[in-house]
């Protein structure tokens, strides 16, 4: 059977390797059902393995939302099932793991946030490895407000990512916060006039493009697993992206491309 577009929850399309994945659900803000946590599984799926893709950019349809999380008004119908609610993390549940529990995800994860970023949107953000912004951008977890819990990582990654106090503020309340407040905080790596987000979002883009990517997979991979560990313990831990980079060609050209004055090519290998 034939899908169409727009009945589909993700688009998802790559090229130049880049791909682009778009929450689609506009007339909703992009809120998250379990029918898109099912697309989202098979989209990274293939991010993952698709050695032709060295970045993924992240967003959402329309113009007003990034993605407001949780469809609410499934989870009320889920309820008057009977089936279970959710807790911490989505093992057991459609779509898993998502990317907010893919913490082997090799690939360097852009999200183009514009408009809304809430609750289960906020933790998306968040999982991702930056994120650029429209300067209308809100985030928020709201969670509280409705007698739940940002189960998709809000509680743990904010907490890591602001100060303490800052995030459990915002935690606590609900409270939304700004584009300029994220900035100021440093959750965001750059907050942009809206009508140049794409432009600067390609801009990024390219720059990932610039770099090896077996570095890039090996410093994404040294990063994420060392930043609990003691600094002499990650001295010493073996990375697996690392052990590859280190006997590529790529390791290699790079050095041969400089003192030959070039650009170097590489090869992913």
């Amino acid at each position: 059977m034939t899908v169409h577009a727009d009945e589909q929850r993700v688009l998802y399309r790559k090229k130049d390797h880049v791909a682009h994945v778009t929450l689609n659900r506009p007339a909703v803000l992009n809120a998250m059902d379990l029918r898109m946590h099912e697309e989202l599984a098979a989209v990274w799926d293939d991010v993952e393995a698709d050695d032709e893709v060295r970045v993924a950019v992240l967003t959402g349809a329309g113009e007003r939302s990034f993605t407001v999380g949780q469809d609410l008004k499934e989870r009320a119908r889920l309820d008057e099932q009977g089936v279970p609610r959710s807790t911490f993390g989505s093992r057991g549940q459609p779509g898993w793991p998502r990317l907010t529990e893919r913490f082997t995800l090799s690939k360097p994860v852009i999200a183009r946030v514009n408009g809304y970023a809430l609750g289960g949107g906020f933790e998306l953000a968040l999982a991702c490895d930056l994120i650029i912004a429209s300067d209308q951008a809100v985030f928020a977890l709201p969670e509280a407000r409705l007698g739940l819990v940002p189960g998709a990582g809000g509680a743990f990654r904010l907490a890591r990512q602001v100060p303490l106090k800052v995030a459990l503020g915002h935690l606590l309340t609900g409270r939304r916060m700004s584009a300029a407040d994220a900035l100021r905080w440093g959750m965001v790596n750059e907050v942009v006039p809206h009508d140049r987000l794409d432009a600067c979002v390609a801009e990024w883009t390219e720059e990932l493009l610039r770099s090896a990517p077996l570095a890039v997979r090996a410093i994404k991979e040294a990063v994420m697993r060392s930043v609990d560990m003691p600094l002499e313990a990650a001295f010493s831990t073996p990375f697996g992206w690392e052990q590859r980079r280190r006997g590529s060609e790529d390791a290699i050209e790079g050095p041969r491309a400089f003192a030959q004055g070039r650009e170097p090519v590489w090869q992913g290998r």
